[in-house]
């Protein structure tokens, strides 16, 4: 059985549909065929949402849709299941159906995706950055595919187990989603977690997985990407060194480099990033629901 998954759950918020009631039926109780309790920091862009389904089959495998896209669900005991659903960036506010089906059994859960305001910055950074130069290009579309080439290769299976943690013991100074603005050009919006750590602070791995990158690249510096399996990744960027290599395998607080300044900064800081089936989360969503009590 999974064990740590949202520890302090009385503070997570749990939605239980009306599905879950059992009914009375000849004195007898009806389990339904699929019934499921979601759990999350909230549910609006950037959070995921944990789902917990259980079953009357006890090898029938479960699929899960949202959001237009597959969700990969992994088995906790005979009758349970989970699946960790991401809430794209760009999800429209609004009702999401989230399609279950285990055989011939459906159940369709609903999602309201709430709004959410992100805020500004304004940085300062060197101006190739924020341009490239002609001769960074071909550099900078190689490193985008093969960028998107690692987002579609996970593990089809489940590498991490037990609770993430927090990469560095340092507070989160950079709020994810933030509309960027370098040098008083908009760009992208900010799709990860900034936390303030001194240069040299040992980064440690949230889970265990298999290191899919360790190289420099031109925006985000030094970085490292490690898949978690199930299509869950963590990237991180901008470190003074890196401690891995492509192809090993780490566990829980194994240290894959040092914080540093490299590729596109104003200083010294760890930036995470999250991807969840795609999708771009806040990595503080993902240790909120499936990490130690913060």
């Amino acid at each position: 059985m999974l064990t740590g998954i949202g520890q302090g759950t009385k503070t997570l918020t749990r939605t239980a549909a009306p599905f879950l009631m059992v009914a009375t039926l000849a004195g007898s109780a009806v389990v339904p065929p699929i019934a499921v309790v979601q759990t999350a920091r909230a549910v609006r862009p950037g959070e995921v949402v944990l789902l917990t389904i259980t079953t009357s089959q006890t090898t029938t495998p479960i699929s899960v849709r949202a959001f237009e896209r597959d969700w990969p669900a992994f088995k906790d005991d005979a009758h349970t299941w989970r699946a960790l659903i991401g809430i794209d960036l760009n999800t429209a506010v609004g009702t999401h159906a989230v399609t279950i089906t285990s055989g011939a059994d459906h159940l369709t859960h609903t999602l309201t995706v709430r709004s959410r305001v992100f805020p500004t910055r304004r940085l300062t950074v060197d101006p190739d950055l924020v341009n490239p130069p002609p001769e960074a290009l071909e550099r900078i579309q190689r490193e985008t595919r093969e960028l998107n080439e690692i987002w579609r290769s996970s593990a089809p299976e489940r590498l991490w187990g037990g609770l993430f943690i927090a990469p560095v013991p340092d507070p989160a100074n950079s709020a994810f989603g933030t509309m960027s603005i370098y040098n008083g050009q908009p760009r992208s919006p900010h799709s990860g977690a900034d936390f303030l750590s001194p240069t040299g602070r040992p980064v440690k791995a949230p889970n265990a997985g298999r290191v899919m990158l360790a190289e420099s690249l031109y925006f985000t510096g030094n970085t490292v990407i490690i898949d978690h399996g199930l299509g869950l990744f963590s990237l991180f960027a901008h470190l003074s060194e890196i401690d891995v290599k492509t192809g090993d395998s780490v566990a829980t607080g194994d240290v894959v480099g040092k914080v540093g300044a490299t590729g596109r900064v104003t200083g010294p800081h760890l930036h995470w990033t999250v991807r969840a089936n795609g999708a771009r989360v806040d990595p503080l969503s993902v240790l909120y629901v499936l990490g130690r009590a913060q």
